[in-house]
């Protein structure tokens, strides 16, 4: 059970923003031996926390594991312990000055100041006293450092591991100023010139005719100073325009419960970096303040306005910090100095990691399209207020968004917002499993919630060991894409977020078994923690090598076709150097750094060089900045069910990615099934290991029909069903050479391991109840999985391909797909041989062989041999000038001289 002070009814921002900057000036006005006694106080809980700090990292030395680590103090909640707030430029006391390592990187050490403080003398005490006191103090703190060190040890073991839900060390208050260098800067925007407003809104801005709705057009570009912590971060911000994709719409629903749709949305969301710091990250919002956070390569902050949001008033703002500073200080004890770069403890991510990840993975951007459902509860945490509550829910998908894109090379884009202003649409628990379930229920059920994945976002805390849940690999499904995600704070609503999104990308819980499986799933990060991590002392910011592997084999095996589809921007506001070809422009390479990076030779100042016709894009050839010709495959296939994707030989764009249709023959005796080659075989060696295999047909006759534990086709509630014998491989998996414990997933119960005598032969048939997260039973046989000729499992039962109801391609040749010339695509689209052409493939017509001539290297050498050619040509006219004027001038001293 969580033990943490409860926040009102009231939104969080009220919440976390209760008067404790009055009480602090409260207790500042006190009489001189009060502050003499607090700061003695504070002295005693500094000491308290190094030694709770010491002890607990040292007993991780020998746990090691993210289920010890114990939890920390719910999110979104109001603490009883809660540091005072700051005010802009103090200090907090200390007993010694703040070491260089703890310095933000890139900024300037504060300026020592010395300062006295007139305290009265305190009153004379003996000496036997003063000891005897001293004594007695320490006694006491030991006892209680003990006594809070054994009860976490008991707690951690006694209880399910909690998402961490707090972690913040510190916090400021600061006023940021927004920085205009321009005097038509200032002309253009609502901000005053060296003001501290901080609207990003351009001043007359035309509203794009393609929207129904007239929203506010924000700044390209901006820049934020944000004094916190003794230093002055600059923040270079850029308008993050893969945020919101082409079509996006949000949706309300009237006191009537009608349904209230808009085309479009606001935009004032950003990504970033620090001035002057490489590895910095920045992700933030300025439709009501700053919103969002940024890392510094040695800290991760989150900043928010201390109150209700007004861009016209220079309101404070609330910095978080989280510090690794103790963890620095006793790592020579952990043996952890070694290979470890603390600095990926925010948004950075391990410099071998990264570089390991974009060589492994597919160059091409991923790019998941998510819908968002704010619940009522939500609503009303923010005061009722829709533009609040829908911004609110786009800022944290725009620091998700950041998270993946940086390190997964994955973008999440919103196609759809949906906010349940009148009442809840399902019953929204407690339990976040019913509440899955329902919420996938009224997905399947709404047309209007479409996209590769949705997601709700509720107001509700779950009374579960996870702040969140979402159904592993379902991405790109409509019965299994998607996810529920509890009230927090920002950070602890971020992380739950890219937790969700990245089961639904095939990441597992960083747990025993999923350490099994890839030979250990430990994070690097001792303090910070990882995303995926069911545990964490910090608010993480990063994957583990673990995860980031998870999701490469999940692409691999095909799990992710629809990812691969780039959604159309919806706000496309022209600015040459910002990497978007927008309206007006033929090309954009960006800012001339990355222009000279490999595309400068087709590209300058938003225009094609001579005779480039591309400058980008996947079917695109950097040296001839020529359209690729027609055939070259511009995305392999990823598996037997996967189908390449060849050049149109007219464009840049790469075709939109499809798979093959379901029930396609693959893998000799498997099924293609929604991109991935279904066997009985590779399920065993998925859930036991590369030994597992799948059991005999006798075995499944002999357990299945009987409906107990150990056989069955499934459960209504609490019994089992008996298969029929024609069901049989349907029901409940069976496999040979298991392994002691699942590779994934937790076993629920004792494993099943039964022996058949069958032809005086011993056959194994072992399986068990491996349970995800969502509530997944992976002891099943999946669907899809043949069962026989022409016929394959669907829902347990064993049913003809023809159950699928799939449309058929075109073709000439009645019962031959597609002419017999390419194969039918999940789309119901012919995908043709090389040569072939048409709806139904059946045009030949042979792509002619091109020999690249040698030199020849594009327009600047195309450019090069004019100018050869030119000068050649002046060249010989000049000679022959010289020569007939030389001829002329020989010619006419013969005639003086004659004469």
């Amino acid at each position: 059970m969580r033990t943490s002070l409860r926040c009102s009814a009231r939104p969080r921002l009220a919440c976390e923003s209760q008067p404790l900057s009055i009480e602090w000036r409260q207790q500042q006005q006190r009489e001189e031996e009060d502050r003499e006694e607090r700061q003695q106080r504070q002295q005693q809980q500094q000491q308290r926390r190094r030694l709770h700090h010491r002890s607990r990292l040292r007993a991780d030395k020998g746990a090691r594991s993210p289920a010890a680590r114990p939890a920390r103090a719910a999110h979104g909640r109001c603490s009883a312990a809660a540091l005072p707030l700051l005010e802009p430029g103090e200090r907090r006391a200390s007993p010694s000055p703040p070491s260089s390592s703890s310095r933000p990187r890139g900024a300037a050490a504060p300026a020592m100041t010395a300062t006295t403080r007139t305290t009265r003398a305190a009153p004379r005490i003996p000496t036997t006293l003063t000891t005897l006191t001293s004594l007695t103090s320490l006694a006491t703190l030991t006892l209680l450092t003990l006594l809070l060190v054994v009860a976490e040890q008991g707690l951690a073991a006694a209880r399910p591991a909690v998402v961490a839900r707090g972690g913040w060390a510190q916090r400021e208050l600061t006023r940021p100023s927004r920085l205009l260098f321009r005097v038509e800067d200032a002309q253009r925007e609502s901000a005053a010139p060296g003001g501290h407003l901080l609207s990003t809104v351009l001043r007359g801005a035309a509203t794009d005719s393609k929207q129904q709705q007239q929203h506010a057009q924000h700044a390209a570009l901006a820049s934020f100073l944000v004094p916190a912590f003794g230093s002055s971060f600059t923040l270079d911000l850029q308008l993050n325009h893969d945020l919101l994709a082409l079509g996006y719409r949000e949706r309300h629903f009237d006191e009537d419960g009608k349904p209230v749709e808009k085309q479009g949305g606001e935009l004032c969301h950003y990504h970033g970096k620090l001035r002057g710091i490489s590895d910095s990250f920045v992700a933030v919002s300025t439709c009501h303040g700053l919103h969002g956070m940024f890392h510094d390569g040695n800290h991760t902050y989150l900043i928010e306005p201390a109150g209700l949001a007004d861009a016209q008033e220079a309101q404070p703002h609330i910095v978080y910090r989280g510090s690794d500073q103790d963890v620095q200080a006793f790592l020579p004890e952990l043996g952890q100095t070694g290979g470890l770069n603390m600095s990926a403890g925010g948004l950075g991510l391990l410099n071998s990691a990264k570089v390991r990840v974009r060589r492994e993975a597919e160059v091409e951007m991923k790019y998941v399209e998510l819908t968002i459902v704010n619940d009522h509860i939500m609503f009303k945490k923010h005061r009722q207020i829709l533009g609040l509550t829908n911004n609110y829910a786009k800022s944290i998908v725009n620091m998700v968004d950041a998270i993946y894109k940086e390190q997964l090379n994955t973008r999440v884009v919103l196609v759809s917002m949906e906010t349940w202003t009148d009442e809840n649409r399902i019953t929204v628990s407690t339990d976040p499993l019913q509440t899955l379930r329902a919420f996938m229920k009224y997905r399947r059920q709404s047309p209007r919630t479409d996209g590769d994945t949705a997601h709700l976002l509720s107001g509700l805390m779950f009374e579960s060991s996870h702040s969140g849940v979402a159904y592993f690999g379902g991405v790109c499904s409509l019965q299994r894409g998607g996810g529920v995600n509890e009230y927090g704070n920002v950070g602890a609503m971020v992380v739950t977020l890219a937790q969700g999104i990245g089961q639904n990308l095939g990441m597992l819980w960083h747990n025993s078994k999923a350490a099994a499986r890839g030979g250990g799933c430990q994070c690097t990060d001792i303090w910070y923690g990882c995303i995926m991590e069911v545990t964490g002392q910090m608010l993480p910011m990063r994957f583990s090598q673990c995860s980031i592997d998870e999701y490469q084999e999940f692409l691999q095996a095909g799990g992710g076709a629809c990812l691969f589809n780039k959604p159309t921007q919806l706000f496309e506001q022209p600015e040459c150097g910002n990497g978007f070809v927008e309206l007006g422009e033929e090309c954009d390479c960006g800012s001339p750094t990355e222009c000279s990076e490999g595309w400068d030779k087709c590209c300058k100042k938003c225009t094609f060089t001579h005779g480039a016709i591309c400058s980008s894009g996947l079917c695109c050839a950097p040296n001839s900045c020529q359209f690729i010709t027609r055939g070259e495959e511009c995305r392999h296939a990823v598996g037997e069910c996967d189908l390449p994707e060849t050049c149109p030989g007219d464009s840049v764009q790469c075709p939109p990615n499809v798979h093959k249709q379901d029930g396609y023959s693959c893998n000799k005796d498997g099924r293609c099934y929604i991109g991935q080659c279904k066997t009985r075989e590779k399920q065993c060696k998925y859930i036991w290991g590369d030994k597992g295999m799948s059991s005999e047909r006798q075995c499944y006759d002999k357990l299945n029909i009987e409906g107990t534990e150990k056989g069955n086709c499934g459960r209504k509630e609490d019994s089992w069903l008996q298969c029929s014998k024609h069901d049989v491989l349907c029901g409940f998996l069976l496999c040979t050479n298991v392994s002691r414990e699942p590779q994934l997933g937790e076993l629920q119960g004792d494993s099943v391991k039964v022996s058949i005598r069958h032809n005086g032969h011993l056959l194994e048939c072992s399986g068990g109840h491996i349970m995800l997260a969502d509530g997944s039973d992976l002891g099943y046989v999946e669907d899809g999985t043949p069962c026989g000729p022409d016929v394959i499992c669907l829902d347990h039962k064993c049913q003809p391909l023809q159950a699928l109801n799939l449309s058929g391609c075109p073709s000439v040749i009645q019962g031959t797909a597609c002419s017999g010339h390419g194969v039918c695509s999940n789309e119901a689209r012919c995908v043709c041989e090389r040569h072939w052409v048409g709806n139904d493939c059946s045009i030949y017509s042979p792509i002619p062989e091109v020999v690249p001539t040698k030199g020849s290297e594009g327009p600047s050498r195309v450019s090069q041999a004019t100018n050869k050619l030119i000068g050649a040509v002046a060249g010989t006219i000049l000679a022959l000038g010289v020569i007939f004027g030389g001829t002329g001038w020989g010619l006419e001293n013969i005639r003086k001289r004659s004469e």
